[in-house]
């Protein structure tokens, strides 16, 4: 199959060696489009390689062609590899809608399995060890957290992933000193707000899920057993509805 050439943009794609090992020694590729930048990862026995760049509705330019790029500098083709993950969400109902799309497309032609790897999960892992609220912008005056206790390559969900006002953002329990809050949600004034929030021992919020995490735990779900066929990939969404109405917008003093 001939695929097609990365076309030139202004954010110049990145290509990391021997960033990680991969898990179990595994070839896995990774998507995530789901963030403002995009990012595709290989993971090879003992070294990642890694496309980012583009800005919010330019990620479909780029991913395939980077896709080609990765698997034409390892010379492997799609059936050698053990798996493609992919962000499977809660993010942007676009950006999740493509990584599956690719995914399911590259798994149909090659017959590569596929793992869906929540978003937030990868976001957590990005942040290092130890405990994560993870809150990231939903739009619409919401946002998606949810609270994670990270440990090498290992994210254990202390919660259930929720979207809610910024109001209800997922309260990590014990001594706030040891929890990071974690994503573009705690830019949010609404976040920034709350009286705990201050008793974070720490906050970042250029934090992002990138395809490296996502390979990570994608290897990992890959040897538990949890791979998937296409038929079965779909966007982990978390709510249904795209976008406010033009009497909703107005309420919450946006524009017509």
């Amino acid at each position: 199959m001939k695929w097609p050439k990365a076309p030139d943009a202004p954010e110049h794609p990145t290509i990391t060696r021997f960033d990680i090992e991969s898990p179990y020694g595994m070839k896995l590729l990774a998507i995530e489009t789901s963030s403002e930048t995009a990012s595709v990862a290989l993971l090879l026995d003992d070294e990642v390689r890694v496309r980012e760049g583009g800005t919010p509705g330019t990620h479909a330019r780029f991913v395939l062609p980077w896709v080609t790029e990765l698997l034409g500098e390892s010379g492997l083709a799609l059936p050698q590899l053990d798996g493609i993950a992919f962000s499977a969400g809660p993010g942007s109902f676009t950006g999740l809608r493509l990584a599956v799309s690719v995914a399911q497309g590259l798994s149909v032609g090659s017959g590569v399995t596929l793992v869906a790897v929540p978003t937030l999960e990868a976001l957590a892992l990005s942040a290092g060890d130890g405990f994560k609220c993870v809150c990231v912008d939903a739009r619409m005056s919401e946002v998606y957290s949810a609270c994670y206790e990270v440990r090498g390559d290992g994210v254990t969900a202390l919660s259930n992933v929720r979207v809610s006002p910024p109001a209800g953002v997922c309260r990590p329990e014990g001594e706030l000193a040891s929890w990071q809050g974690c994503g573009s949600g705690f830019a949010l004034a609404g976040v920034a707000e709350l009286p705990w929030v201050a008793d974070l021992g720490s906050i970042d919020t250029g934090l992002n899920a990138h395809a490296r995490q996502i390979g990570r735990l994608g290897c990992l779900r890959l040897a538990a057993g949890e791979g998937i066929d296409a038929a079965l990939a779909s966007p982990i969404y978390v709510r249904d509805k795209v976008a406010q109405t033009t009497a909703e917008r107005l309420a919450a003093g946006g524009r017509a």
